[in-house]
């Protein structure tokens, strides 16, 4: 029996990777942008699976329905872990991607670990039940300029060394595979696999 499900998000890269996933098993995956008024809320909280619970949380308290949401970015050893929990909104939600991926490869030009990973946690919510965060991480490096045109965000700047290429160059089956976003949303799967 198909079962339907809130992604509580507008970003259609990750609306992509959501459904290329979920589909297949059996969901009918709807936005932010399905539902009637719906306003993404503001990421109040101070770690991923707190932004995560904010978000899904608020879509099954409007509209009843059960509901996922996931917060995710990147984290750059030589700027503290930033951009983190604010990688989107880093230098702006208006700044094009193209700018704030050449801002950090000059910010990381000279340092000497140009390690970095992606976080990411997905938070699943439902009318009277408790909120489950399932949480992954992808590691990789700054590369030393943009390469690829597929996937979204920071990808073709996240360098995978043992691969020789970046997530933008990955095709979506082999980022699904590998990505933090991937491993979160397996580990979700096979709890609800399980029966909740």
């Amino acid at each position: 029996m198909e079962k339907t499900i809130a992604v509580a998000s507008t970003n259609q890269g990750k609306l992509r990777e959501f459904k290329a996933m979920l589909e297949p098993r059996g969901y009918r995956v709807l936005s932010l942008a399905d539902l009637p008024e719906a306003v993404e809320p503001e990421e109040t909280g101070t770690s991923f699976q707190e932004n995560a619970v904010i978000k899904a949380q608020s879509v099954t308290d409007r509209f009843g329905i059960e509901a996922i949401a996931d917060d995710s970015g990147i984290c750059i050893a030589a700027l503290n872990e930033e951009p983190g929990i604010h990688s989107a909104r880093w230098m702006g939600h208006e700044t094009s991607y193209d700018i704030k991926n050449q801002k950090i490869i000059e910010l990381v030009q000279d340092a000497e670990d140009r390690t970095c990973h992606y976080a990411c946690a997905i938070a699943w919510c439902a009318p009277g039940k408790e909120p489950k965060v399932f949480f992954d991480t992808w590691y990789g490096e700054v590369a030393k300029e943009p390469r690829g045109s597929n996937g979204f965000g920071y990808d073709p700047i996240f360098y995978l060394p043992e691969l020789g290429i970046t997530s933008a160059e990955m095709t979506s089956e082999e980022k699904n595979r590998r990505s933090h976003r991937g491993k979160a949303l397996r580990k979700l799967e096979n709890w609800l696999n399980e029966g909740e």
